[in-house]
């Protein structure tokens, strides 16, 4: 749809049981995604930007969930849970040469890169404990808590100048959107209530997230919690907005 929210344009059609979690390539000109097929469980596919000519990436009997560009477009980094226990893994933008960056036994997703190319951030979720998000270098190394909390953190989206990451928490003073610096430090609540799946407009101005009361809706606000905007207004649920380019 258009950033104001009209001209909404189905591009996924009955080939799969759903397409959740898109993100746009750098380049705009493709949409990677997580699909369920007819004959395929969770994997991870690559459409162009129109919705034609959708290109299975991964093959996997673990499934598969939230896929995230390198700034260059070469790269895909994912969650997978081929190996037993959910990780992250990173591809070739063509689905190729697949390497395991995560190693322990907790369920560790939701990554996304910084913009410069060189960190990654994403979530470790000890199991019956909280989930924390979590900075590394791009080979997997030097894996760094940032925000160690008590409370549960996830759904981690970096600022374009990578100054800022806006995510998810429960921690007080109350459930909702925050903002930290990149290093963790100074979070500051920007929007109390239920919402998930925040994402960065490219200039940094704007966070589109999802939530809200009753039906999922797509919400777009300024990147001080300002001026909240219902784009999608629908009785379906409507989630996880990532912006083009």
């Amino acid at each position: 749809m258009n950033a104001d929210g009209s001209n909404v344009i189905q591009l996924t059609n009955g080939e799969f049981s759903y397409g959740t979690f898109p993100t746009w390539s750098p380049d705009g000109q493709r949409i990677a995604f997580l699909g369920s097929g007819a004959t395929t469980g969770n994997e991870i596919y690559v459409m162009n930007a129109d919705g034609s000519n959708p290109i299975q990436m991964t093959n996997t009997s673990g499934g598969n969930e939230v896929a995230s560009w390198s700034p260059d477009g070469s790269k895909i980094v994912f969650m997978s849970g081929r190996v037993g226990s959910n990780q992250v893994f990173v591809m070739n933008s063509d689905g190729t040469d697949p390497t395991r960056l995560t190693d322990n036994n907790a369920w560790q997703g939701n990554p996304t890169w910084f913009p410069d190319g060189t960190k990654i951030a994403f979530t470790i979720k000890a199991w019956g404990g909280n989930s924390e998000i979590y900075s590394m270098n791009a080979d997997g190394s030097d894996q760094t808590n940032l925000t160690n909390d008590p409370s549960h953190d996830d759904y981690a989206s970096v600022s374009p100048d990578g100054v800022s990451i806006a995510f998810i928490s429960n921690r007080s003073p109350g459930t909702g959107i925050y903002v930290m610096n990149a290093d963790g430090s100074n979070p500051i609540l920007i929007l109390p209530g239920s919402y998930s799946a925040p994402s960065w407009s490219p200039y940094g101005s704007k966070i589109a997230f999802s939530g809200g009361a009753g039906d999922a809706e797509i919400y777009s606000m300024n990147a001080d919690g300002s001026d909240q905007t219902n784009l999608t207004n629908d009785p379906s649920t409507d989630k996880h907005p990532s912006w083009g380019p």
